[in-house]
């Protein structure tokens, strides 16, 4: 029993692995390449670890710092969607779905539980811990398409309202956030880095 235990788990691990070949729209800080799902999500657990003394309330950081590394496995299968693509991401709910099913069921039971447990409250974005990975997902591209000059945002032609818009709900969780990320958007849009808003 052990041993099977231990194989399905080896099984996951290597499949993990595919989560390095899933691209996103995001550029490296140096442009050299685009962000690999796999690197956002390291990206996203240390800057989780960095920040949570901004969070509103007190955080269980251990099940932060799981959720913010489980919560784009489901990509390996699903793929990246852009979030500013709407057409793209009509059908994301059920395409994840259908992959964490996959996915997760490659786990021991009890650990499929745990870690379908994990997206899904990532997912419903209703706890504290939930909301707190929410707001630093997408503080994270934010500061990626900055400090590259907008790269992403240039190449796609995002305006200022679409990332505000994109942003405010959750953002508005962490006020520190919020504050960061309206201060820098101003700032991509005078420098030209983003697109002024739209009729």
């Amino acid at each position: 029993m052990q041993r099977e235990r231990l194989e399905q788990q080896i099984r996951f691990a290597v499949e993990l692995d595919k989560l390095k070949s899933v691209g996103r729209r995001t550029w490296l800080v140096d442009r050299s390449r685009r962000e690999d799902a796999a690197g956002h999500s390291w990206h996203l657990a240390t800057m989780c670890m960095l920040l949570a003394e901004y969070a509103p309330g007190p955080l269980d950081l251990s099940r932060v710092l799981q959720m913010a590394l489980v919560h784009d496995l489901v990509e390996i299968d699903a793929g990246d969607t852009y979030v500013y693509d709407i057409k793209a991401g009509a059908d994301k709910p059920d395409r994840e779905r259908q992959a964490a099913d996959r996915l997760f069921r490659l786990l021991p039971a009890d650990q499929a539980q745990q870690w379908r447990s994990l997206w899904e409250e990532f997912e419903a974005c209703q706890t504290p811990e939930a909301r707190f990975v929410a707001a630093l997902d997408r503080l994270q591209p934010i500061l990626n398409n900055y400090h590259s000059g907008g790269a992403a945002w240039q190449e796609h032609h995002i305006r200022i309202d679409q990332v505000l818009d994109r942003n405010r709900p959750f953002a508005q969780e962490v006020p520190a956030l919020w504050e960061l990320i309206q201060r820098l958007l101003q700032d991509a849009l005078r420098r030209g880095m983003l697109a002024p808003p739209g009729p």
